[in-house]
């Protein structure tokens, strides 16, 4: 019988060392896995506004202007006339 005893102590301690190596594997697996997946995720992109567009002149200003300077003698009337079918699109 004492043989017997001895035989199922063995059994016993290995049993409980395999079950705790087992759980510390399992452990390590399951934090290796999850800094993989915090590793895998993507970081936020900081997303930046354009710049605005530059808004477009507006044409009735801009010939405004041009008879003003032709007005002062700045522009010659075929200048002016030049610039103003330019702005117009004719």
């Amino acid at each position: 019988m004492p043989g017997l005893l001895r035989g199922v102590a063995r059994t016993a301690a290995i049993a409980g060392t395999a079950t705790a190596v087992s759980n510390r594997v399992s452990r390590r697996q399951a934090n290796r896995w999850s800094q993989q997946e915090a590793d895998a995720e993507p970081e936020p992109q900081q997303v930046y506004a354009a710049p605005p567009a530059e808004a477009e002149p507006d044409p009735i200003e801009e010939l405004k202007q041009l008879a003003e300077l032709k007005n002062q003698g700045i522009l010659t009337e075929e200048e002016f006339s030049a610039k103003k079918a330019q702005i117009l699109g004719i």
